[in-house]
């Protein structure tokens, strides 16, 4: 059993407020065993100085679709609908065995320097994510939900039930549709009866664009919001991503349904798709986490970036300074995204959860002088100050180094190799 002893950092649980502890953390094997003042270790243990740095929970990536890191900076400016109907469907169809785990493998290294220790990932080759996520010791969601012109939907319990038979601390599936649009109701239906057979969650992109939402309201009399709940979709709970176009009643399913909104507020933006209405989802007690949507429709997956667009955009939007507070934020980022997932050992800084860590250097200028440290971490942090990330207590990132047992130049070089072959056929090149 491996041990490892962060000494004298401020914690920030994610459980007490703003309240920071100034105590000690021992990680046993891939669990947080003790948070204690003074803890001393014994010869079998790593000790790491966590002087001058908070220890938080990682954040949360509640949406993403990793493997589209070939089409980072190569279909900007365009709208959604174009973007995704003329650039990026065409370009994925001519992927190759193995690709999106090659991929996928340059996301992960991007999520680790930006603290970023869990994904929910919505994409095709689903086996090819988890693969690439247990060879680099990531821990992923996963959500069997791609368009069904390009599947089978009778594979779709047998790929849940295998992926769900791999290691749990690192892999979960979920079923999920990408939207309505690309949606049949027959295969709405059959995920549906899935979802209420094993007692699952659903998720699905939903009123990310007013024509997206408008189209159908033309084709079933109601919004994606609705019409997901007419089909007995929610009856588990579940997860839209975006959530941008929201009518009253849409927000009270929701809240009733136990429902949880990612907003994904750098891909939105980008897009031109609008602004998620935050304030009034968390006044109606929705659960709102974050995503930053995959490197195509935002170009980075930083979770600061998305912190910083999240405030300006709904501050923005409201015309109210106050309308968010930093902590509100930062619960986004982690906490609020493990209850999205259900995830629940991912609950913030306990003992007994597993020890998905994050280290924030305050020696940085960014962070000093010290009034707030909350506030810093979220209005001025940077994936600079992240100092270390671990995952199921596992080192993966430290000091700007990664530790994954592999070569990061032949990951870069054969993602390289497959970005070129696929951009090939892109007509929206940079």
């Amino acid at each position: 059993m491996s041990k490892i002893l962060f000494k004298n950092p401020l914690i920030l649980t994610m459980r007490d407020g703003n309240t920071l502890l100034n105590m000690d953390v021992l990680i046993e094997d891939k669990y947080i065993s003790k948070i204690e003042k003074n803890i001393q270790a014994d010869e079998n243990t790593t000790v790491i100085d966590a002087s001058n740095t908070v220890l938080m929970p990682g954040f949360i990536n509640a949406h993403t679709h990793s493997a589209m890191v070939f089409s980072r900076s190569s279909t900007d400016n365009l709208k959604l609908d174009e973007w995704l109907n003329k650039a990026i469907f065409p370009i994925e169809e001519n992927f190759q065995k193995d690709d999106v785990y090659h991929l996928t493998k340059v996301a992960i290294l991007e999520y680790l320097t930006s603290g970023i220790t869990t994904c929910f990932d919505m994409y095709y080759n689903v086996e090819e994510i988890a693969k690439a996520c247990l060879d680099l010791n990531y821990k992923m969601s996963i959500i069997k939900a791609p368009p069904e012109s390009r599947a089978n939907i009778n594979e779709i319990e047998n790929t849940y039930n295998y992926l769900n038979s791999l290691d749990k601390d690192y892999i979960r599936c979920n079923f999920g549709e990408h939207a309505e649009y690309t949606s049949s109701e027959e295969g709405l239906k059959f995920v549906s009866m899935l979802c209420n057979k094993h007692s699952t969650f659903f998720s699905a992109h939903a009123c990310e664009t007013e024509k997206e939402t408008e189209g159908c309201i033309l084709r079933h009399q109601m919004t994606p919001i609705k019409y997901f709940d007419s089909l007995s979709l929610f009856n588990n709970g579940g997860c839209i991503f975006h959530g941008i176009y929201l009518n009253d009643e849409d927000i009270d399913i929701l809240k009733n349904k136990n429902v949880s909104v990612v907003t994904c507020p750098g891909s939105n933006g980008k897009l031109a798709s609008g602004i998620a209405p935050i304030k009034t989802l968390l006044e109606k007690g929705v659960n709102v986490a974050i995503g930053t949507d995959g490197a195509g429709s935002n170009n980075c997956l930083d979770m600061f970036k998305e912190m910083h667009l999240l405030y300006s955009f709904s501050k923005i939007r409201e015309n109210d300074a106050s309308s968010l507070n930093a902590y509100e934020i930062l619960k986004m980022a982690t906490v609020n995204g493990a209850k999205a997932l259900g995830l629940e050992k991912l609950d913030g800084i306990k003992v007994g959860n597993y020890a998905d860590i994050i280290l924030i250097d305050l020696t940085n200028p960014n962070m000093q002088p010290i009034n707030n440290i909350v506030s810093n971490i979220v209005y001025s942090g940077s994936k600079l100050n992240i100092k270390l990330t671990m995952v199921n207590g596992k080192i993966l990132y430290k000091d700007y180094k990664f530790y994954i047992n592999e070569n990061i130049k032949d990951i870069y070089s054969k993602a390289q190799e497959i970005n070129d072959r696929l951009n090939k056929f892109n007509p929206y090149k940079n």
